[in-house]
């Protein structure tokens, strides 16, 4: 039987970047084979280190304006832990540079526009068939 050791590069990869050897690679531009080598024990280039450092904090700036804003699964995160899509973003900077009547008005259908589809799109996946089966 053999043992496999657990070297603090492959801790440091897999615990504290919470990066799989793929995600790593491609990360790194190295190959999956170099990433095993790292786990083996050998020597992770600095510059990789401080990709790998990166890409775990996903800080949204060093300014302090910007502190404990974060990057998450591709949606901006608030300090108070609220997520953000791209989409949302745009909308509310759209909304701040032009506070006319008009521009309320639209605001409010399409938030009532959105909720509706939001509402159907629940309904749908009520009576899809993985939960019909479920049931």
């Amino acid at each position: 039987m053999t043992r496999m050791f657990i070297t603090k590069n492959h801790i440091f990869r897999e615990f504290e970047c919470n990066l799989s050897i793929e995600e790593t690679a491609e990360l790194c531009f190295k190959h999956i084979k170099t990433v095993k080598e790292w786990d083996k024990g050998r020597a992770i280039p600095p510059e990789c280190k401080r990709l790998m450092r990166m890409y775990r904090t996903r800080d949204a700036s060093k300014e302090a304006n910007w502190h404990q804003f974060k990057i998450t699964n591709g949606m901006l995160e608030l300090p108070t832990g609220l997520l953000i899509t791209p989409q949302q973003i745009l909308l509310g900077a759209a909304l701040i540079t032009e506070g006319s009547e008009s521009t309320r008005k639209t605001s409010l259908y399409l938030m009532k526009t959105a909720r509706a589809l939001a509402n159907i799109l629940v309904l749908r996946s009520d009576f899809s068939p993985q939960n019909r089966e479920r049931r």
